[in-house]
């Protein structure tokens, strides 16, 4: 976050991060620090096997850093996030701001300086958006949580170790052996 614990708006968050990662939630900026190494082979293991899983089909995955932009119409709120991947089924929504839609999964690998931000603050956003399925990886522990959405809230589907396979809410085909993602 920002050494000035203060509300910005979109604005001057746009302002002040035009140079840097950043997120904007609830009206504060959270500067992104660069992945480790098994935060990165997490990511790239699974967007190969995401790649492939919708190839040729209507969704695709993006890597971070690409813009997820939430934005209340009614309200003005909005909020910026950089998932660390994101599948997206609605691609007229991608502009070159970024994604300004709902998208169908998110997924966030954890860092030791972000959990809390991707459990707490990001969880009640997505949830508040009606993200229908939300994964939480943690490299260290080789531990991947699937939580969907129920009734505005998000329910624990799956608590997986890398001996697991995780299948997917939303995709119903979609199966990714874990001992894959987790062996670098």
């Amino acid at each position: 976050m920002l050494p000035n614990p203060k509300k910005y708006s979109y604005e001057e968050f746009l302002d002040l991060t035009k140079d840097k990662r950043a997120e904007f939630i609830d009206g504060e900026i959270y500067l992104l620090a660069s992945p480790s190494f098994e935060h990165q082979m997490v990511i790239s293991k699974l967007n190969i096997e995401l790649m492939n899983f919708f190839k040729n089909t209507n969704c695709i995955p993006i890597l971070s850093p690409f813009d997820v932009i939430f934005e209340n119409e009614s309200t003005g709120e909005i909020n910026v996030v950089q998932p660390d991947l994101t599948i997206i089924c609605d691609k007229e929504n991608i502009t070159d701001k970024g994604y300004k839609g709902i998208p169908k999964l998110i997924i966030e690998v954890l860092s030791p300086s972000t959990a809390s931000i991707d459990y707490i603050k990001k969880m009640s956003l997505y949830s508040k958006f009606k993200v229908e399925e939300y994964w939480i990886i943690n490299p260290r522990n080789k531990t991947l949580q699937i939580f969907v959405l129920e009734k505005d809230l998000y329910i624990e589907y799956a608590a997986l170790t890398s001996e697991d396979i995780a299948n997917s809410y939303s995709f119903n085909a979609l199966s990714i052996n874990l001992k894959y993602i987790f062996n670098w």
